[in-house]
């Protein structure tokens, strides 16, 4: 029998980016219907890392305690070479800009059960078994049909669907291949007991046989070998391989349960097309990474992030059209630098040659210190729906405290003016009350924690208006500058002709 849904937003694609984005939406008031075509939760781990930007994206998401207690730190990410020499050494300590650790280890079933929780706790509507294969788009809506006869017809589509996304090929959007790709055998372990490793996340750059070791989060442990030139993949997919690989590192059957073990092609690339009028593409539906800087997953949650707020607003009323163009425009060049970045440290461990992995060594040994570096950070918003001239546009701002609390959790999430001081009151009524009304406030930090304060001194600013996805579409040094900017938002956002 079919049976019709009209919603506002139809997410295909059940996975972290797609429960993010229906939880992000549903808390904002929209009908969101989730979609996926296999009947039950995908129980085995894939993605282990999400980054302290990620950590505030997914307690937007209302999962941020539960999220500390599935996760763990990872301070440490340690490339050595076959003889153990250090090549490479990236760390952080305590919490990134955004409130959360800069690296956080973690097992992806799990957070897929909050993320799943939350969603229904919130209204979405989760529909498993529906495995889309028609799509048709219409002047006011899109309709989705599955190979059951079932209709869903929603004023917009987000494909979330993964690396071969049934969205982006109902689309006919291109995909270009950026030629990068290997075999890796994945092999995830439960530990029977605690067991310390130092370094928590580590990398074997050994010609011999390149390896990854690194946590899956708390109680598991996860081992990437790079398939050899000599090996077929079914020599390499094979458990009992698995054991004699694990062996060396002391881990065997009777002190831990091998969870999973496969094969995957690591490659790289980018869908041409994120948008196509009313449908959209998320995660690795619009971009595919190796996972050497643990940026996949975490890139689809920005994706998530950006979107969601600029459906919400030109569902709403609040924009225009020409505020979704801004969506492949704003995440387009982060996601790709973290493709390149994963690629070019990719090209570090992946060399089977020895003469040529000696001659790595050697140049990149020399440059190590005691102090673990930094990993480049992604780059700041350079253009779409930020303003044009005010200081630090684009930018992210950190998340403080507010009595002992980080600030997300004590006003919640959307649109933010924050003041310092005692400038908050110098706004006009007018611009307030038209920025109250688009779900924003205005917060006035007469005491601004260290954070805050050390924040606003760097930037020698005292007003931050922050986006819903911390991003800044500018900041200002007085009352006067802070209205104006108030006034400039409200115009960008009605430009173009609204849905």
């Amino acid at each position: 029998m079919k049976t019709v849904s009209d919603v506002d937003v139809a997410v295909v694609g059940a996975g972290p980016v797609g429960n993010a984005l229906s939880i992000l939406l549903a808390q904002l008031g929209h009908t969101v219907i989730l979609l996926e075509r296999y009947e039950t939760p995908y129980g085995l781990p894939r993605a282990v890392h999400f980054d302290h930007e990620v950590g505030r994206i997914l307690q937007a998401c209302g999962i941020g305690h539960e999220l500390r207690a599935i996760s763990e730190p990872a301070d440490l990410y340690e490339w050595r070479n076959g003889e153990g020499t250090t090549l490479l050494r990236f760390g952080q300590g305590g919490n990134g800009p955004s409130g959360w650790p800069a690296s956080s280890m973690f097992n992806q079933p799990a957070l897929e059960e909050l993320l799943e929780q939350r969603a229904g706790s919130v209204g979405v509507e989760t529909r498993r078994g529906f495995e889309v294969t028609t799509l048709a788009q219409h002047d006011d809506n899109v309709e989705l049909r599955s190979a059951g006869g079932e209709l869903v017809a929603a004023k917009f589509v987000v494909g979330c669907d993964g690396a071969n996304s049934t969205v982006r090929t109902l689309s006919a959007t291109p995909v270009t291949d950026l030629g990068f790709f290997y075999d890796w055998l994945i092999v995830d372990v439960i530990l029977h007991e605690q067991r310390t490793f130092n370094p928590i996340n580590l990398q074997i750059c050994d010609p011999t046989r390149p390896t990854t070791a690194v946590s899956g989060g708390p109680g598991r442990r996860r081992w990437e070998f790079m398939r050899l030139p000599h090996e077929s993949l079914d020599e390499l997919n094979d458990v009992a391989r698995a054991w004699e690989l694990l062996a060396p590192w002391g881990v065997h059957a009777e002190n831990a349960e091998l969870e999973r073990h496969a094969v995957y092609t690591f490659n790289a690339r980018v869908a041409d097309r994120w948008r196509d009028r009313r449908v959209f593409l998320a995660g690795d539906a619009a971009h595919l990474m190796p996972p050497f800087a643990g940026q996949g997953m975490c890139a689809g949650l920005r994706d998530a992030a950006n979107l969601a707020w600029k459906l919400d607003h030109c569902l709403r009323g609040f924009a225009g059209t020409t505020l979704l163009e801004s969506y492949q425009a704003e995440r387009l060049p982060s996601a790709r630098a973290a493709i390149d970045f994963s690629i070019e440290l990719g090209k570090v461990i992946c060399v089977p040659d020895p003469t040529e992995a000696a001659e790595r060594d050697a140049l990149m040994a020399v440059g190590v210190t005691d102090e673990p570096a930094r990993a480049p950070g992604l780059p700041d918003l350079t253009s779409g729906f930020i303003h044009p001239s005010s200081p630090h546009a684009g930018r992210q701002i950190l998340q403080g405290s507010i009595g002992g609390e980080l600030v997300d959790e004590v006003v919640g999430n959307g649109w933010r003016l924050v003041a310092i001081g005692d400038d908050g009151e110098e706004v006009g009524a007018t611009e307030r009350t038209w920025f109250e009304s688009l779900g924003g406030c205005v917060i006035t930090l007469a005491n601004p924690d260290e954070d805050f304060a050390r924040w606003f001194a760097e930037h020698d600013t005292a007003y931050a208006l922050q986006r819903p996805d911390f991003y800044l579409y500018g900041t200002a040094t007085s009352g006067a500058q802070a209205t104006a900017l108030l006034a400039d938002l409200c115009r960008d956002l009605m430009k173009g002709s609204t849905t």
